[in-house]
């Protein structure tokens, strides 16, 4: 094989993809989750009622504390993290192996729908969660293996507790590589057991994740409680059901090369066959593979999302990379690479012209009601239509004295709830309110409060769309004097009618719903 400049791949691949995810980014509508973690930059705190504050953190910095608010501004963090990750990723490789390791670990990243789209384009906590999952595990892979009294070993402990802190800022299950960190310790390497630095680190962890705690204690740990039962067991038969579709859901979440990649490597490292230094294999298999074990096991009895198991299949890539180093020799980059990466980049092309065109007719629902509702792309396609047509429904009454001009956006759910407060109510200043139980309007609970209250004699909006059609009259007759229908929009993509949305006025607000945050404390 003729000598080959990695590093120039590898700043090529950086920039060819950057700029196609940056176009992703700025073209194509913010989905249910993106639209809902915006309002942790709107509204920030210690932490929310999903996930800790780290995504919002993001948010809040790249469009500068949401002056520019645009699709691309609130997911530039993502973009430029995820640029950050590819060059970590090949680093982390070059530091098992060699350079070639690191750039075939960098082209299967890019070739992971789940790393390059999910947390590398879109915004949502696993943006931040990569890419302080990928500093603690270059950390822990320069860390573990080595002595705990060799120069630098203590200190990049140190580091390696406040990252791993802000990874779990990020999102609760990278608490799993100090899982990781420990199991390894504990098999290969216990005399970081003696290291006073070892402890400090976890200490140094705790305190990092301090807002967590802070806000859960305020909240009755309400945190924990939803996310645990999430996945509580107790109770639930086996279901083969969800075991499959969480099986479907990671391989195509990781590409189905990636996928038989990384089980290959397994198995390959299980018989003696990687070509790895066993010890800094180790450090990969603990950080990545419990997390993977834990969430198929949960399948068997829950709904499992199969994004959950995503960093750990992403931090085994390292391994598939080792392996095609080992058994693929005569060319730098392996056929098999080149097709990981040309079939994500299929998956988005072929993904942003179905967004945006619906070249492919996946709805069938003949009901005037329930048009779109089969049809998942329109989850990123319409409601900036909505939302420019609300906008004139409401200027129309206003003006005609229909509606009082400080009426508010009242919703059910946190999502389409939060997509209609993005695109419709705040270009024009509209509050935004959540009927409805915790479970529900998640962080709306605590938004009610912000934007002062249910009060008497208030008078708002509903919009229903046509993906999720529910009736005004089963959730808000208890509370509203008067509800009767506005309009209805068309939302038109390529010529074709896809989807509608209903727009109901609510007047004069008779009875005051429940405010769930008290309930939540008796």
């Amino acid at each position: 094989m003729k000598q080959v400049n990695y590093h120039k791949i590898l700043w090529l691949l950086i920039l060819v993809s950057t700029l196609a995810r940056a176009f992703v980014a700025a073209f194509i509508e913010l989905g249910n989750d993106e639209v809902y973690y915006r309002l942790y930059a709107l509204y920030p705190d210690w932490s929310h009622f999903d996930h800790p504050l780290m995504v919002g953190a993001v948010i809040q910095f790249f469009s500068l504390n949401l002056h520019y608010h645009s699709e691309f501004f609130l997911r530039l963090g993502s973009v430029i993290l995820g640029a950050a990750d590819i060059w970590l990723i090949f680093k982390i490789g070059k530091e098992l192996k060699n350079e070639r390791t690191g750039l075939l670990a960098a082209m299967l990243f890019i070739g992971s729908l789940y790393a390059s789209v999910i947390a590398g384009t879109f915004i949502l906590p696993d943006a931040p969660q990569m890419f302080f999952w990928l500093i603690s595990l270059l950390l822990m892979i320069k860390v573990l293996p080595a002595n705990y009294n060799e120069p630098k070993a203590g200190s990049r402990m140190l580091w390696m507790g406040f990252v791993i802190g802000l990874a779990i800022l990020s999102k609760y299950t990278s608490v799993y590589l100090w899982g990781g960190a420990g199991l390894y310790i504990l098999f290969f390497n216990r005399k970081w057991l003696r290291s006073p630095k070892l402890y400090l680190a976890i200490v140094i962890t705790a305190i990092t994740i301090l807002p967590i705690v802070i806000w859960n204690f305020q909240n009755d740990f309400i945190s924990f409680t939803f996310h645990g039962e999430r996945v509580d067991m107790l109770g639930h038969s086996v279901r083969w059901d969800y075991l499959l579709t969480e099986l479907a859901g990671e391989i195509a979440y990781n590409n189905p090369v990636n996928f038989f990649l990384i089980w290959i490597a397994l198995f390959a490292l299980f018989f003696n066959k990687l070509n790895l230094e066993r010890r800094m294999a180790a450090v990969v298999v603990m950080a990545g593979l419990p997390l993977i074990v834990t969430f198929i096991v949960f399948s068997l009895f829950r709904s499992t999302l199969p994004h959950w198991t995503a960093p750990g299949y992403t931090t085994l890539i390292l391994l598939a990379a080792a392996w095609l180093d080992g058994h693929f020799v005569k060319r730098a980059i392996p056929l098999v690479v080149k097709v990981s990466v040309v079939l994500v980049g299929l998956v988005v092309v072929l993904g942003f012209i179905q967004v945006n065109c619906g070249i492919i007719k996946i709805d069938s629902n003949s009901r005037y009601e329930d048009l779109g509702e089969d049809d998942v792309t329109l989850d990123m396609y319409g409601y900036d239509a909505i939302g420019n047509s609300f906008r004139a429904i409401a200027a129309r009454d206003f003006k005609s004295g229909e509606m009082p001009e400080d009426a508010v956006l009242f919703g059910i759910n946190w999502f389409p709830l939060a997509n209609l407060d993005y695109y419709a109510a705040s270009p024009i200043g509209m509050r935004v309110y959540g009927i409805g139980n915790l479970d529900r309007i998640h962080k709306y609970a605590w938004i009610n409060r912000i934007n002062g209250g249910f009060q008497r004699g208030m008078s708002g909006y509903y919009i229903s769309v046509s993906r999720d059609f529910k009736a005004p009259e089963p959730y808000f007759k208890d509370y509203f004097a008067i509800i009767e229908p506005a309009d209805t929009i068309q939302v038109v993509r390529c010529g074709d009618t896809v989807e509608r949305a209903f727009v109901y006025r609510l007047k004069n607000m008779v009875h005051l719903p429940e405010d769930v945050l008290i309930k939540l404390k008796e």
